[in-house]
């Protein structure tokens, strides 16, 4: 146990149900939304449950769409394997064309159809727990 001559901390009286703020430091009701003072709102926490991974939607992104339906994004997901069919033709024109190396163009669609799913938010809602059935 160390010596000190400061003054132990005790809590004051009016700082019953309140919170400082984590950014300023203004004192605010404990279940308060946001600061007045500053920019401070508060975030809801997830959990991992309702969240889909990325990497398994950029994973399942092989197949165009597929990585989007995953995500919960179901419209866009079909949308992106209809379009699917169009850049596969003008592929197929593109590499008779080139001799072939029009083919890699149907890559760049692959990777624009994976950073599209990586950076888009999951509409994946968790299911609701019912507890135990007995």
């Amino acid at each position: 146990m160390e010596y000190t001559d400061a003054p132990t901390i005790q809590p004051a009286a009016d700082m019953t149900g309140k919170m400082a703020c984590p950014y300023c430091g203004h004192l605010l009701p404990k279940n308060a939304e946001h600061c007045n003072q500053c920019d401070w709102t508060r975030q809801e926490t997830q959990t991992a449950e309702g969240k889909a991974s990325d990497a398994v939607a950029v994973m399942l992104s092989i197949i165009p769409g597929l990585g989007h339906i995953y995500k919960g994004h179901k419209l866009a997901g079909f949308l992106w394997m209809l379009g699917a069919v169009p850049a596969g033709i003008f592929v197929l024109i593109a590499a008779f064309a080139s001799a072939g190396f029009g083919a890699a163009l149907f890559f760049v669609y692959l990777i624009a159809c994976m950073i599209h799913v990586w950076g888009i938010e999951d509409r994946v809602v968790p299911k609701k727990d019912e507890g135990e059935q007995y």
